[in-house]
């Protein structure tokens, strides 16, 4: 099993609107950069776990955590024309884009946020990709260390 970091809009969509999604399940859609869709299409497999995490945002940070329930797919939202990630060059015989499904786990009782993975960023996780200067993917790989020090966090456990 692997584990990733999935950023979310929470305005647009967040850990509440997956929670409340049919079967707490929901494409993860409308990725528009190819290093994201990548590792949408080639690494992230079933059974994988994710933070969800809030950005452009007030207070950005990880809400909580979800399962992949299926692995890369065409992502559809690039050949519906009336939806705002419609790609005009994405050709369903050689898709561009990917999608992958999840289902909620579990929403933090608090917000991990930025701030405070940052303050941790030279110790406990160090070399977490979200924490690189210039990082702006929204499908990145956590560490399976790092990924249990972050729920240990959200517990308020450290």
């Amino acid at each position: 099993m692997n584990y990733w970091l999935l950023k979310t809009e929470p305005d647009t969509f967040g850990i509440d609107d997956l929670a409340k999604a049919p079967g707490r399940t929901s494409g993860w859609d409308g990725v528009r950069n190819y290093q994201a869709r990548n590792l949408l299409r080639d690494a992230i497999k079933l059974g994988d776990r994710a933070f969800i995490y809030h950005s452009s945002c007030p207070q950005p940070g990880i809400a909580g955590t979800a399962r992949v329930v299926r692995a890369g797919y065409p992502d559809r939202t690039a050949f519906a024309a009336k939806d705002p990630h419609f790609d005009p060059g994405s050709d369903p015989r050689k898709p561009r884009w990917f999608s992958i499904d999840v289902q909620f786990e579990q929403r933090f009782e608090r917000l991990v946020s930025l701030d405070e993975l940052r303050q941790h960023a030279n110790k406990k996780l160090r070399g977490m990709v979200l924490l690189r200067t210039g990082n702006r993917l929204s499908v990145s790989p956590v560490d399976a260390a790092h990924w249990r020090f972050i729920l240990a966090l959200s517990r308020g456990v450290t």
